[in-house]
């Protein structure tokens, strides 16, 4: 049990989110950089270069330099054994970030220190408050010009309602940006670029007490510096590990990832602060990760990872216990015993086949078809289930027609195997089957990446033909109520899931309320059951 125990606590899983551009994917490559699993920085710049950030691999994401889904990236780093979620930013694929943010301990918010909080920030900040997860800010981009540090400290609290406690304080900013005063060993580390995807940064560090410190960053530069320290001291929250671990407090650094300077300082202290795999909710109470029965749970699926093989696989986190290649499990939902079969760790699109894997950690594996976001696996003889991962509704439809009717099979097997990985939903025309099908997503970037893959991955060519709902509600009672004749609005639309669950469509919000009028008993809900 030492080496279960020793390997569990260990790891380290936590989710890096942010708006798109304020640099999370530059900061996930320098941490892999420290860690020996890569050599060089690539530019996360894919536009323009053939150079594309190791995180992001899918062919669409390559020509226009975002990431659409999340990856998976493991790597050691001094005594640690780091599993990093790297997420898109982008808002049109934040229910991917949902999920993902289930699989994390804890999240890295990266803000850019030009643009402050954005918008999509607010958004998955409050996916991690709602499950208490510890959230550690690094401010970004100081080698550029940057907002005033205490006006971005206030409104993280001001928007996020997160009280902040930074761990070092930046001097200057864009072409005047002398470094950072480190608050608990009260030194200065002087700015020297690390340009070229280089690691090492021969940072000259100075006491705050050094005569020297001075005359290397100005007198302008030093009174300043020792008046916000004094600030500092009298006025920012105190630190306190417990209030970080409850989601209470963040504590937040500077620096620039570009150039990798305060990236490393950060690592080192944001793995003292997160703790090791901590224990799952389930329908019989808390899993504890150092059971010796295995437990995971799928939060995603992704088809197509590999166009030569058509292959799926199906992302799990171990909640408890130790994995083992070609052991058998009880697959909860499916109600009967399986053999995990290719089990695989990631570094994004390179996979290597693992032989064991412990608590914290996310493996892949082959999936024939029988897995879905959520479901449960375990080797315990009790059944339980982990708790759910929420469907959020979709705001934007589409009617989809396939433009060769020849290619009718391999249609229908793509729009299926893609709706699976739960980035888009698939509904069906009320009292037809698969003829008429209609596609819901959360952002319509979506259409676009549904699109670029049934042509690219399934040589289907398909035509888009937008639908003018924008609100979806769930049928929760239909063995009560007569689905067929429900009184609707004339902006109302039946449709039905592929669990064959009636939904409604409506072009008003209004219109909502109406329909629970006129049809007693009747009882609607904005999120479906996965």
């Amino acid at each position: 049990m030492a080496d279960l125990t020793s390997e569990i606590t260990k790891r380290r899983t936590f989710a890096i989110i942010s708006h798109p551009d304020a640099g999370k994917t530059t900061l996930t490559e320098k941490f892999l950089l420290y860690g020996g699993a890569i050599n060089l920085a690539g530019s996360v710049k894919g536009k323009k270069t053939a150079k594309h950030a190791v995180s992001d691999w899918m062919e669409i994401e390559k020509q226009r330099g975002i990431s659409v889904t999340s990856s998976v990236l493991q790597f050691n780093y001094d005594g640690y054994c780091i599993n990093i979620l790297d997420t898109p930013g982008h808002e049109d694929f934040s229910e991917d970030t949902y999920r993902t943010l289930m699989a994390a301990d804890s999240a890295v918010m990266v803000i850019d220190a030009s643009k402050g909080v954005e918008k999509q920030t607010i958004k998955l900040f409050k996916v991690c408050v709602l499950r208490h997860i510890p959230i550690f800010t690094f401010i970004n981009k100081m080698d550029r010009e940057a907002n005033d540090p205490f006006e971005l400290l206030d409104e993280i609290e001001n928007v996020l309602g997160i009280r902040t406690c930074p761990m070092n304080w930046p001097i200057g900013s864009g072409k005047e940006f002398k470094g950072v005063y480190d608050r608990t060993d009260r030194e200065v580390s002087l700015f020297t670029a690390a340009m070229n995807g280089q690691k090492e940064v021969a940072t000259e560090r100075l006491g705050i007490d050094d005569a020297a410190l001075a005359d290397e960053l100005g007198s302008h530069f030093y009174e300043k510096l020792q008046e916000d320290i004094e600030l500092l001291d009298g006025a920012s929250s105190e630190f306190n590990l417990d209030e970080v671990r409850a989601g209470d407090l963040t504590p937040v650094f500077f620096g620039s990832a570009l150039t990798n300077f305060g990236v490393e300082n950060f690592l080192q202290h944001f793995l003292k602060m997160t703790t090791a795999p901590l224990a799952r909710h389930s329908s019989i109470g808390d899993v504890d990760p150092f059971s010796g029965d295995f437990s995971a749970f799928v939060f995603k699926i992704q088809a197509n990872m590999n166009k030569m093989h058509r292959d799926r696989i199906a992302f799990m986190r171990i909640c408890s216990g130790k994995f083992e290649a070609g052991m058998e499990v009880t697959h909860v939902q499916g109600g009967r015993k399986i053999k995990l079969a290719q089990p695989q760790q990631m570094m994004a699109q390179e996979r290597h086949i693992v032989d064991e894997a412990y608590a914290g950690d996310i493996i892949g594996v082959f999936d024939p078809g029988i897995f879905s976001i959520g479901d449960t696996l375990t080797t315990s003889n009790e059944k339980f289930t982990f708790d759910g991962i929420p469907t959020f509704a979709p705001e934007h439809f589409a009617r989809v027609r396939q433009i060769d009717t020849m290619k009718r099979k391999q249609f229908v097997k793509g729009i299926s195997q893609i709706a699976q990985e739960g980035a888009i939903q698939i509904f069906q025309e009320f009292n037809t089957g698969m003829e008429e099908i209609i596609v819901g997503v959360v952002g319509v970037l979506q259409f676009d990446v549904l699109k670029f893959r049934l042509e690219n991955e399934y040589n289907v060519d398909i035509r888009l033909e937008p639908l003018p709902y924008e609100h979806i509600r769930w049928i929760e009672n239909p063995e009560e109520v007569d689905v067929e004749h429900l009184s609707g609005t004339s902006d109302m639309k039946k449709i039905k899931d592929l669990k064959d669950n009636p939904l409604l469509l409506f072009v008003n919000s209004w219109s909502v309320g109406m329909v629970l009028e006129r049809n007693e008993g009747l009882k609607l809900s904005e999120f479906g059951k996965n």
